[in-house]
């Protein structure tokens, strides 16, 4: 490979690495996106949501919209609730699904959040950044948005 060729290899990597907000690891030949260093909100809003919505969840506009979590309606509810879980896991406008494995890049999968992880991260932005919303979020209710169990129907 030549010279040019591995350092726009290395530039393409950041970039995408910074697109997710995230750290990436080398493994191998392939590139996946790092998991994060803990299990509270907190520390998965840190190594995941920050890098677009900022630290103090402010949003922010430039290459892209990364809209603000701070005093947010959208969050209130048991609607908001559910809402931000399917966000988190199925991605939306450019964010990237953390709920399931999909090829976003040429580098390899993106993490997969856990249930938990999952109910984490949407309970820690709805009471932090000046929302306080008081219905928590469980893992087995992200399980069914996960993995919604078909009605039998008359068909």
């Amino acid at each position: 490979m030549s010279a040019v060729a591995r350092g726009f290899s290395v530039l393409a990597a950041v970039v995408f690495g910074c697109a997710v907000g995230g750290a990436w690891a080398d493994e191998g030949a392939t590139m996946t996106h790092a998991s994060p260093a803990g299990t509270t909100g907190a520390e998965i809003y840190v190594h995941i949501c920050q890098g677009c919505h900022m630290p103090q969840g402010e949003g922010a506009s430039g290459a892209g919209h990364y809209p603000s979590l701070a005093h947010s309606d959208d969050l209130k509810g048991r609607l908001g609730q559910i809402v931000a879980a399917q966000v988190v896991l199925n991605g939306r406008n450019g964010m990237p699904a953390f709920g399931h494995s999909q090829r976003r890049n040429p580098f390899g999968d993106l993490t997969l959040l856990s249930d938990a992880q999952v109910a984490e991260i949407v309970n820690y932005v709805r009471s932090h950044f000046g929302n306080n919303f008081p219905e928590r979020l469980t893992a087995a209710q992200v399980a069914t948005l996960r993995h919604p169990v078909s009605a039998p129907g008359p068909f």
